[in-house]
C-alpha cells in the first residue's frame, strides 16, 4: 500500500509538472485559414503546421523594436537546435500588415536576416484571413502614431501584442512566451520535452 501511494504521488507531481510547463491545450489541427508566404505561394495554415513542432510569431516588417528582436530571438532559439541536430521544427513568422508586408517585403526581410528557409516561413494573407488567424493566437495589433517624413515617406508604427508561441507536432498550441523577452532555455527545453 505505501509503494503504492508513493507511486501515485510521483505520478501527482509529474503530471502536475507538464500541465505547468505546458499550460495551454488548444487544437489549431482544423485551422485552415489561407495564407501566402514570402514566395507569393499560397499554403493553408494547418497543412504548414501538420506533424512538425512549431514556433510561431506576429509581428510586422516595419516595426522599429520589438518584432525585430523577436525574430532574432526565434534565430538564437533555431541556432540552438541546429547545434543539438533538432531539426524537425517549423519557424513561422505572420504579418499582421498584411496590406503593406507583401511576399517581396516578407522575403527582404527574411534575407536581410539570412534566415534560412527551408526551415522558416514568412505569411501574409487578406486581412480577414490573418484576423481570423491573430484571434485563435489572441493577439491583438493597433495602429498608433503615423507621419510622413520630410521626403514624403510614410512613417506609421502599431501597437500590438509581444508573443511566440509553441504548438506541438499534433497541431496543439501548447506554451506563450514574451517574443522580445523570450528565456533562450525556457523554449529550448519545452521543444525538446515535446520532441521526446
Amino acid at each position: 500500500m505505501k509503494n503504492v501511494l508513493s507511486a501515485l504521488i510521483i505520478l501527482s507531481f509529474t503530471f502536475t509538472s507538464c500541465i505547468q510547463d505546458f499550460p495551454i491545450d488548444k487544437n489549431l489541427s482544423n485551422v485552415n485559414t489561407k495564407l501566402i508566404d514570402q514566395n507569393g505561394n499560397e499554403k493553408h495554415f494547418n497543412k504548414v503546421i501538420a506533424g512538425k513542432t512549431t514556433v510561431i510569431a506576429f509581428i510586422y516588417t516595419n516595426c522599429p523594436d520589438i518584432c525585430p528582436m523577436t525574430t532574432h530571438n526565434m534565430q538564437l532559439v533555431d541556432k540552438k537546435l541546429l547545434k543539438e541536430n533538432i531539426t524537425f521544427i517549423n519557424f513561422l513568422v505572420v504579418s499582421f500588415d498584411p496590406e503593406r508586408d507583401t511576399p517581396e517585403v516578407l522575403n527582404k526581410f527574411a534575407t536581410i536576416r539570412d534566415i534560412d528557409l527551408k526551415r522558416w516561413g514568412f505569411y501574409t494573407g487578406d486581412k480577414t484571413s490573418i484576423e481570423e488567424l491573430m484571434d485563435e493566437f489572441e493577439v491583438k495589433a493597433f495602429p498608433s502614431d503615423t507621419s510622413y517624413s520630410s521626403e514624403g515617406k510614410l512613417r506609421y508604427s502599431m501597437i500590438h501584442t509581444d508573443r511566440i508561441s509553441l504548438i506541438d507536432s499534433d497541431g496543439r498550441l501548447r506554451k506563450y512566451y514574451s517574443g522580445s523577452k523570450l528565456k533562450l532555455d525556457e523554449i529550448y527545453n519545452d521543444i525538446k520535452n515535446l520532441e521526446d
